[in-house]
């Protein structure tokens, strides 16, 4: 028996354990695999994002830019490596600039007012090796150690009495009158009852709720994963930023980051899969090197070397418009306690911390989920 019980060991679920441990209430995670963060939370660009993509008034956008201000100061407090590097979003010709002027109308509706326009002179200034015309510079992005991040929120947590087990999988559950029954395998398995459930299970979340009994099956949305490679540019990095060309339907483009040595990595690009998979694929190579070379045509053959690839979690397809963060609470699936969270992809790790406090808010019915119900399908 337990008070509160939270499902996954990525972000989203260490950044709420914290939450609810600080509130006051008992509180276990548990999490599949051997160690946390093994899937999203670690296979991504590491990018704390400004707030400029996200449609205004959307989760995405409110969480993202209140989560960011709220990550820049845990890691300041916790000694979590990261820096503030900032970002430039550049048009590569005319035809795209038209883009940036969006964009930068879209972060000023999400309270995103520092982004500073470059144009072509001013980018060579700070980058020299860029080819554009115009770029848009973010200053409040930045890079994130995501494993140290793990670490700091679960040391947090435990800090205010939660739990954390690992190898602990949810194989089924059911909603019973007074709480949630759920079942655990693993070498220990288990039947554990709580009054709060917390489903964050990233990859898994849809998964672990069709297992819960008495979760109405159509409040559940499909799953879909998207599958991202990454390639690492061999030597130095020859850019000080981030650089992102404009958005592409379907993600925001084949950009260049960096990890906190300055190493240099491209990516992601999209594939969608039926299920999880990282194998790589290095026929992809020959893509990553044509749509580098329109921002930077100084990229040399035989330069890149595959990195790593990551899923992200999706709730619409290739042709589909990329939706709102979906959190369902009391108010949309009817089970007293449960909150599920799906589709907790990019800005997932930026707004982690604001995305703890709203599911808190959820709990307590703090906040209205009828105003974001239209995501269910």
């Amino acid at each position: 028996m337990v008070d509160a019980l939270v499902i996954g060991g990525g972000v989203i679920g260490l950044a709420i354990a914290r939450a609810l441990a600080r509130s006051g209430r008992e509180v276990t995670l548990l999490e599949a695999e051997t160690h946390l963060g093994a899937h999203s939370s670690s296979r991504n660009s590491e990018v704390i994002h400004a707030g400029i993509y996200y449609a205004p008034g959307s989760l995405k956008a409110r969480l993202c830019v209140a989560g960011r201000d709220a990550l820049y100061e845990f890691c300041a407090a916790e000694g979590v490596p990261h820096e503030r590097i900032g970002k430039i979003i550049v048009a590569t010709s005319d035809d795209e600039c038209h883009v940036l002027e969006q964009l930068k109308s879209q972060a000023e509706a999400n309270a995103v007012h520092d982004l500073v326009w470059l144009d072509q002179a001013q980018l060579l200034s700070l980058e020299p090796m860029i080819c554009a015309v115009r770029g848009l510079l973010s200053p409040a992005t930045g890079i994130i150690d995501s494993h140290a991040y793990m670490s700091a929120l679960r040391r947090d947590a435990e800090r205010c009495g939660a739990d954390v087990v690992v190898s602990t999988p949810v194989v089924g559950g059911r909603v019973v009158s007074d709480g949630i029954e759920i079942q655990t395998g693993g070498s220990d398995a288990a039947t554990v009852w709580c009054r709060t459930l917390v489903n964050a299970g990233g990859l898994r979340a849809q998964e672990v709720a069709r297992s819960i009994s008495g979760i109405a099956a159509s409040t559940i949305p499909e799953q879909r994963f998207a599958k991202g490679h990454y390639f690492v540019l061999g030597g130095r990095s020859p850019f000080s930023r981030l650089i992102y060309p404009v958005p592409v339907p379907g993600g925001l483009g084949l950009h260049l980051t960096l990890d906190l040595a300055h190493q240099a990595r491209f990516g992601p690009d999209v594939s969608w899969l039926d299920g999880v998979d990282y194998s790589f694929d290095e026929s992809r190579c020959e893509t990553f090197y044509r749509a580098i070379r329109r921002y930077y045509p100084g990229l040399t053959d035989g330069s890149l070397s595959p990195g790593y690839t990551g899923i992200r979690p999706k709730l619409a397809g290739a042709s589909e418009p990329a939706p709102d963060f979906l959190i369902q609470g009391p108010a949309v699936h009817g089970v007293p306690g449960l909150v599920n969270l799906y589709g907790i992809e990019s800005p997932g790790l930026t707004a982690s911390l604001a995305i703890a406090d709203y599911a808190l808010g959820v709990l307590s019915g703090q906040w209205d989920e009828q105003e974001h119900a239209a995501q269910a399908p």
